[in-house]
């Protein structure tokens, strides 16, 4: 008969209550807190699952009783004993109702300690505002509650996503991590061939390529958890490398990926925090979403909407208004409700963030003593004004702000200054819960870069034109690109862009007009995308798809505000892992085998080289 060798621990430390008393129990995880309460000591143990406490008293064991006496926060221990009710004290309960295992704890008659921990560099139990610290040791950061929570939280969601897209009839394939670079979009992070000498892989940007012709190949319906690498600076949203649920399916209209991805992100918020979330998400295109909320991700739950005055002021007094219209330009304006109190400062920052966004200025009035407060007052008619009181609602204590220029930039300007008033009046505050979903579709195809001189794709080059614009596509006149709508559409919640998709071009003929546009030659073509060109021309089905990301999902699941506190292992604002002190230099041995040489050369390097030289140009 073979005996089973004893568990290691029976329970976790968020598992027992008061049905458990009087039941023989072994427990593993680290010490939390500890208290000696006249010789008798208590400890919080906590584990991944939570805390349970522990009393250690002498006339249960002697041994385990004396030695608690060492232990300190975050030893790694071992604990036997028997789970009791919580005693009265004093004609008081000691119940704690603030964790799950409040009415229990276990009397200790068995203490192993696993290993000893030193000091650490912070207290668990207190926020960090040294970010470098706590990369640095996030091994240890993983530890708090919270991170464990949203780890889980995490693992809930693309658990909740894997079975919604498996019921749905997708299947999960992987794609290459090596491939081709191509010089559409982000920079991408390169990788030497050792064995093809001169020669590099790319890191995926996005499986792009890969999944329109997995449904040449006839898979159908494809998902992945695909983790992509883009060389680019970093910010809260942001990182070098990160996770995207990727799906394209065949066959389908906008409205059948639409649907999907609303069913798919209900599923997971319930999954990850419990809430019905309700569909269908309201729609708004490209062109309304930039002219109400200068954004095409707004963030709608702070009102401020952007109002056109541009007919108002056709004819103004004010030069500086008409001159912008008669060159072709906007007048609009938003109303920053109760915030006519604004201190200089804070209109200092604003004009600021005007300039930042492209403005010469900022123009704007405070309805404040029952009278209008600004220099550009004097120049406005009683109807202008008037204008503006009505289509604003302007009231007593409200602060307008102008935006004035070529369409673009005042939706810049005053998309901008909408984020920062909220920011400065805190107008989120309690709405922390509200999740305001919404489409934005019908994006421009092709926007012309002015410094590069060229049109370049907003999405990416595989994105089909609408219907009704694609001729435009196929003319000479690349004058018309920009009024060409795509049949792409992003997802937003909360101003934050959760993902992105469209329908795909899968004729041949259409793609080369695509790439004509964007100044891609007939040998450019066969050269970077002669492989999915050729593939269009064996019966490449009608299909699109729409890559979210799953690292935004789950920090906006978890409540958090960076994606950093959602990913076991992120890297710092520069790119740097701290933790492992990586990117690192690698030896000459390394390098030579990939045949390739670092023209870079260490501070200390070129300061030694130039010192001599400047030397022998004074003896000179």
């Amino acid at each position: 008969m073979i005996q089973q060798a004893p568990m290691y621990r029976t329970h976790h430390c968020n598992e027992l209550r008061s049905s458990h008393v009087g039941e023989a129990v072994t427990l593993c995880g680290w010490v939390n807190s500890n208290r000696d309460h006249h010789g008798v000591i208590f400890i919080d143990l906590r584990d991944r699952e939570g805390v349970t406490q522990v009393v250690f008293r002498p006339e249960e064991s002697a041994e385990a009783a004396t030695a608690s006496h060492k232990l300190r926060h975050e030893d790694c221990v071992r604990i036997s004993g028997q789970v009791a009710a919580r005693p009265e004290f004093d004609g008081q309960s000691t119940v704690n109702e603030n964790i799950e295992t409040g009415e229990i704890e276990v009397v200790a008659t068995g203490l192993e300690v696993l290993n000893k921990s030193e000091v650490l560099p912070f207290q668990l139990d207190k926020e960090l505002s040294n970010e470098d610290l706590r990369m640095t040791h996030r091994y240890l950061d993983l530890r708090r509650p919270r991170m464990a929570a949203n780890l889980k939280s995490r693992h809930k969601i693309m658990k909740a996503a894997r079975d919604f897209l498996d019921e749905t009839g997708f299947i999960e394939v992987e794609t290459p991590v090596l491939s081709k670079s191509t010089p559409e979009g982000a920079r991408d992070f390169l990788v030497p061939s050792r064995l093809n000498p001169g020669k590099f892989y790319a890191l995926p940007q996005a499986p792009q390529q890969y999944k329109q012709l997995l449904m040449v190949g006839g898979v159908e319906r494809y998902f992945q958890f695909a983790r992509c690498f883009r060389d680019e600076d970093l910010r809260a949203d942001r990182q070098p490398e990160f996770t995207q649920i990727d799906i394209e399916a065949s066959f389908v209209t906008e409205n059948d990926l639409i649907a999907l991805t609303e069913g798919l992100l209900a599923k997971m918020f319930k999954a990850g925090r419990g809430v019905d979330v309700a569909v269908p998400f309201p729609r708004i295109t490209h062109q309304e979403a930039m002219d109400q909320f200068g954004s095409d991700k707004p963030e709608r739950r702070i009102g401020m909407e952007i109002v056109d005055f541009s007919d108002t002021f056709a004819g103004s007094g004010f030069g500086v208004f008409k001159g912008a219209i008669e060159k072709g330009g906007k007048v609009r304006a938003i109303n920053a409700k109760g915030f006519a109190g604004v201190t200089t400062g804070q209109i200092k920052r604003l004009e600021e963030v005007a300039k930042e966004a492209g403005a010469g200025g900022m123009a704007y009035i405070k309805a404040e003593g029952g009278e209008w407060k600004s220099p550009i007052v004097k120049f406005f008619s009683e109807g202008e004004k008037e204008a503006i009181r009505t289509r604003l609602e302007v009231e007593e204590g409200d602060l307008v702000l102008f935006g004035c220029d070529c369409w673009e930039t005042v939706c810049e300007v005053l998309g901008r200054l909408r984020l920062e008033v909220c920011h400065m009046q805190n107008l989120l505050a309690g709405k922390e819960d509200e999740l305001d979903f919404l489409w934005v579709t019908e994006f421009p195809l092709l926007a012309f870069s002015e410094e590069e001189e060229k049109w370049n794709a907003v999405h990416h080059p595989f994105t089909r034109p609408h219907a009704e614009d694609a001729h435009l596509l196929a003319g000479d006149d690349t004058s018309v690109y920009g009024s060409i709508r795509s049949q792409a559409y992003d997802v937003v919640l909360n101003g934050v862009e959760l993902g992105g998709g469209s329908i795909r071009i899968h004729e041949g003929k259409l793609q080369e007009q695509m790439f004509k546009a964007l100044g891609i030659d007939g040998e450019e073509q066969e050269l970077m995308f002669g492989h999915i060109l050729e593939s269009f021309s064996f019966g490449a089905p009608p299909h699109g798809g729409i890559a979210l990301g799953f690292d935004r999902i789950a920090m906006l699941v978890a409540k958090e505000d960076s994606i950093r506190e959602v990913i076991a292992f992120p890297k710092n604002n520069k790119g740097a892992d701290l933790m492992s002190a990586s990117p690192s230099g690698v030896d000459f041995k390394q390098l030579r085998e990939l045949y390739v040489k670092t023209t870079f050369r260490e501070q200390k390097e070129r300061q030694t080289q130039q010192q001599p030289e400047a030397e022998g140009n004074k003896e000179r």
